[in-house]
């Protein structure tokens, strides 16, 4: 399972989702895969932040968090992902619903794997192919 910066971002949360917190607990870890430019995301928003106590805290969550996915569980946009991503972009845009860049890049590194995103933002990755888990919402 890809986990997108939403699901991530929560971890910092002022007042973390229950939700997300059991779910992320009830799921093998070694299971779980950040695309690399999902770590960008979380890195540029630690570097917009002043120096401070939420700084702080977005630091010790980056090497507690973020860095045991280094050995395996990073995931790039390769090569063979850029036939994925024209997939899904062309395809989101025949829908009139197109999708940003960083949003494209994570659907074609789960599209090519077959795996599904973990995302709050499934409005954004409905109708890519992709099966989508929002720890937010209840499962049936």
């Amino acid at each position: 399972m890809i986990l997108d910066t939403y699901v991530i971002s929560e971890f910092v949360a002022v007042n973390p989702s229950r939700k997300v917190i059991d779910w992320f607990s009830s799921v093998p870890e070694d299971g779980l895969y950040v695309p690399a430019i999902v770590k960008a995301e979380i890195l540029l928003g630690m570097e917009f932040l002043p120096d401070g106590r939420r700084r702080s805290i977005l630091q010790n969550f980056v090497v507690n968090f973020l860095i045991p996915y280094e050995q395996g569980r990073i995931l790039p946009f390769e090569n063979a992902d850029a036939a994925y991503y024209a997939q899904v972009v062309s395809e989101r845009n025949r829908q009139g619903r197109p999708l940003n860049g960083v949003d494209a890049q994570i659907a074609a590194i789960a599209l090519r794997r077959g795996m599904p995103i973990v995302t709050r933002n499934v409005r954004d990755f409905e109708g890519c192919g992709i099966t989508l888990i929002n720890p937010w919402e209840p499962t049936s």
